[in-house]
């Protein structure tokens, strides 16, 4: 019995190969034709599907220790996710950016670990070598900048060509033929990295979080059902925490796991007047 369990557990954990470390919401988990709020702590598998919102940004940490980040407006699918192949370690991974701004960082623990990972974005696919690409397909630019390492990619017009040398870039424009590979300077990728990085002051939920955003209070069940739902369709990881006021049950909506005093009340603020939020309060 005992060694049943544990072959399931490590089914399991073979399956679920990347966790969510960071998000700045509205955004979105899309499983099994359900849509729900990507929440700190959420363990994705095959076939999971990724949505950013306006503003939003996106932290992931996969199994072999490599970083992957999402900005706003962007649209991850994943798949082919295994932690071993032939009862051998190995990570492997299929990353389909379909919009959006992405950034792949390999860890210094990560470089020494069997991996076979693809990144397809505006048309091209990536075999991962290198430590460090970054890429978008927006309608202003569609791209893959290598910041380190090596990559081997096939671009839309079906040709291998492999990238070796640091902050160099392959541009895809639609409607045109690629421009081929092309050098670019820190200062450039700096402005580009923004479009990925979570920073202080925007209210990104982290998983050691111990504060909270409360956003209103309901008299009622109905009512807080009803905002919940509004809530979490719009992208929010709310909860529903029943208390009492004046001496009368009552319920709250509130959004936890805020790392500090600072970036809750930043996400507060940014709340107020939506979807009833009319003056939302932070607490630990």
């Amino acid at each position: 019995m005992e060694a049943s369990f544990k072959i399931v557990i490590a089914f399991i954990l073979l399956m679920f190969t990347i966790s969510v470390q960071s998000v700045q919401m509205p955004a979105w988990l899309q499983r099994d034709s359900v849509s729900r709020p990507l929440t700190v702590g959420m363990l994705l598998s095959n076939d999971d599907k990724l949505i950013t919102g306006i503003n939003a940004r996106v932290l992931l940490q996969a199994a072999d220790g490599s970083s992957i980040k999402l900005g706003e407006n962007a649209m991850l699918s994943l798949s082919n996710l295994s932690q071993q192949r032939d009862n051998q370690p190995l990570f492997t991974a299929l990353l389909d950016v379909a919009k959006g701004a992405f950034r792949f960082t390999t860890s210094t623990v990560a470089k020494l670990r069997a991996r076979e990972i693809s990144i397809k974005v505006a048309d091209a696919t990536i075999g991962i070598r290198g430590i460090g690409v970054w890429g978008k397909d927006g309608d202003d630019k569609r791209l893959v900048c290598l910041i380190e390492g090596k990559i081997s990619a096939t671009g839309a017009d079906k040709n291998e060509f492999s990238m070796d040398q640091p902050l160099t870039v392959y541009n895809m424009p639609k409607a045109t033929i690629a421009s081929g590979i092309v050098p670019v300077d820190s200062e450039q990728l700096g402005k580009w990295a923004m479009e990925t990085e979570i920073i202080p002051g925007n209210g990104a939920a982290v998983a050691v979080g111990k504060w909270k955003v409360i956003l209103l209070s309901a008299p009622d069940q109905a009512a807080a059902l009803a905002a919940y739902d509004t809530w979490r369709n719009a992208g929010y990881a709310v909860r529903i925490v029943p208390v009492s006021q004046e001496g009368k049950p009552a319920y709250t909506l509130r959004i936890d796991q805020l790392p500090t005093h600072a970036e809750a009340l930043a996400l507060a603020n940014s709340l107020v007047g939506k979807f009833g939020a009319v003056s939302p309060t932070v607490a630990r």
